[in-house]
């Protein structure tokens, strides 16, 4: 059995921690103005993606959306393990914050510029690269740019290229991809031990450890959850089709069926629907068994 993270065993990859280090003003600008080479005077972090909240710490989430003073916009993901299709995740993102703002009502010509920067723990495209960065450009005129203000960025902790990449970046990724004990190992990078002091801080804070407990306990939940809805969903599904091989499903008892929330009960008409002979039959012995379970009632 797998043994439960505490507070304590956390790095900045882990997206609690991640979450509440980046939500950091400081933090976020430094690690910004670094992968970006540009300077930033502030930043907004939005607060909507909050999943917990804590005061000092702006709240704790699964991913940092924020704004500068330029009204640029910026989408940051930590990715600890490979997922597929990351291009088409990076597309979500960049949609997802065009759409908020014009729902604000700003004009197309004036959408602002957006990044998104995955943090990757390992190599996203498998060419040994720390930086894989991505825009728009024509296929004909490979120099042509398409200049729509998007940009995709992929960070990777197994970069090799170290002639090609700042020396500041692969200290930060090295430190992103250490366990707990080399994370606290000196960097010699501000930083990094800007990040390492919000870290120290966070599990010293008796509050924020209560609340990465109640988290855990809402996501076992969560999982718990899902995995009973998916046993009912696909024994409702199983139902369905065994009727479907037998005769068409009037729409009303489809309906019924996909409302049914007892898994017990589910099995047992699963069994009523592989022996019967027709829809109807199968009809005849589900409003029995509804009726024996009003009586027991």
């Amino acid at each position: 059995m797998t043994r439960r993270k505490t507070l304590q065993d956390l790095t900045i990859k882990d997206n609690f921690m991640f979450g509440a280090v980046m939500s950091v003003e400081e933090n976020c600008i430094g690690f910004l103005e670094l992968v970006l080479g540009i300077e930033i005077e502030r930043i907004v972090i939005s607060k909507e993606k909050s999943i917990m909240y804590h005061p000092e710490y702006k709240g704790v989430r699964l991913d940092i959306y924020a704004r500068d003073e330029n009204h640029t916009h910026y989408d940051v993901e930590m990715q600890v393990k490979p997922k597929d299709a990351l291009g088409k995740r990076a597309r979500y993102y960049h949609v997802q914050m065009d759409t908020e703002c014009l729902a604000l009502g700003v004009e197309y010509e004036m959408l602002p510029k957006s990044f998104v920067i995955f943090i990757c723990d390992f190599d996203p495209f498998g060419k040994e690269r720390y930086v894989y960065t991505f825009c728009n450009c024509c296929l004909e005129e490979g120099a042509l740019r398409l200049e729509d203000g998007t940009q995709t960025i992929f960070l990777s902790t197994k970069g090799k290229n170290h002639s090609k990449v700042p020396k500041e970046l692969i200290e930060f990724l090295e430190f992103v991809g250490a366990n707990v004990e080399e994370s606290e190992k000196d960097y010699g990078n501000s930083l990094v031990r800007q990040m390492q002091r919000t870290i120290r801080g966070i599990k010293t804070n008796r509050e924020i450890g209560e609340r990465y407990m109640l988290l855990q306990e809402l996501l076992r939940d969560e999982k718990r959850e899902g995995r009973a809805e998916g046993r009912l969903e696909a024994m409702r599904d199983s139902v369905l089709s065994l009727l479907e091989e037998i005769g068409e499903i009037p729409e009303e008892l489809r309906k019924e069926i996909e409302e049914i929330d007892n898994l017990d009960f589910l099995k047992t008409l699963h069994k009523k629907a592989a022996r019967a002979e027709s829809v109807e039959m199968f009809v005849t012995e589900m409003k029995k068994l509804l009726e024996m379970g009003k009586e027991k009632k």
